[in-house]
């Protein structure tokens, strides 16, 4: 069944990207010991966006991203998320960030032998209270799980276990997973690094139609250039934990990006963001 549709007046896309950003960071600096690993990133992203973020091995992606739900330490600067002001959280607090921030991950991270329902049930772990994972979730929350499975094309494969499924199909359940938290912001960190070019290119226009039609903006990781440079409206790069490139997609192209892979860097491109 599908989920209600609601009557009132639907936001364009255009006029969701003129809306607060749901993620803000200025001057962000995160240091492990002596170590800086990220050194005045600035970063935004509004509703209706798919943001991707780029640089080599070692440029400070995944941790950027794990400082945005807390799980890097932010030394310097400010973090604001989905309204929570990140370097300030108490542990509760922490938590209920984490639970209005979807994750989508390159290894899937799903139960093996549980059904691809059942997987997809567990996104509402944090909403649904002490439960049996065999027969505690509500019927509304099935309802929602069989919607969610069916907006990313794989509701027939809901009573399937989720290790018989291809890998382009498991990372379709991790999506429908993190759409089950109801999610504020979704981080996706190199979700198709493991997939094959076309699969690639399926999972980031299913990530791109959720941040366009459902309005929930989409900061993913990759390392394939022609990849960010199809399925983004802009582009952040880091090199060596400082951000080197910020601008609209439109405005980028391989060459202007070469230099996030040089150990020798242009000057910064910048569009005021």
């Amino acid at each position: 069944m599908p989920a209600p549709v609601s009557t009132a007046a639907q936001p364009t896309t255009a006029e969701l990207r003129q809306a607060l950003p749901l993620i803000t960071v200025r001057d962000l600096k995160v240091a492990y010991g002596e170590q800086l690993v990220l050194d005045g990133v600035d970063l935004d992203l509004r509703p209706g966006e798919m943001v991707a973020l780029l640089g080599a091995s070692g440029s400070g992606k995944s941790t950027l991203m794990k400082s945005l739900t807390g799980f890097a330490p932010v030394t310097g600067g400010t973090v604001r998320v989905a309204g929570h002001d990140v370097r300030n959280l108490r542990r509760g607090e922490l938590r209920r960030l984490r639970s209005e921030v979807g994750q989508v991950f390159q290894q899937f991270n799903l139960i093996p032998r549980m059904s691809v329902l059942t997987n997809v049930l567990t996104g509402a772990l944090h909403s649904a209270g002490p439960i049996n994972l065999v027969g505690g979730f509500s019927s509304e929350h099935r309802r929602l799980a069989m919607h969610y499975l069916d907006r990313v094309g794989i509701a027939h494969k809901a009573k399937e276990q989720a290790r018989s499924l291809s890998g382009g199909q498991q990372q379709r359940v991790a999506i429908a997973r993190a759409l089950m938290q109801r999610p504020r912001v979704i981080l996706a960190d190199e979700p198709v690094a493991s997939l094959d070019p076309k699969l690639a290119d399926s999972v980031l226009e299913l990530l791109r139609g959720i941040a366009t039609d459902d309005g929930i903006p989409v900061l993913v990781s990759l390392h394939v250039l022609p990849l960010a440079l199809t399925h983004s409206d802009r582009i952040v790069g880091l090199r060596n934990g400082q951000m080197l490139v910020s601008a609209p997609t439109s405005r980028l192209d391989a060459g202007k990006l070469s230099a996030l892979y040089t150990s020798e860097g242009s000057n910064h491109d910048d569009d005021g963001a």
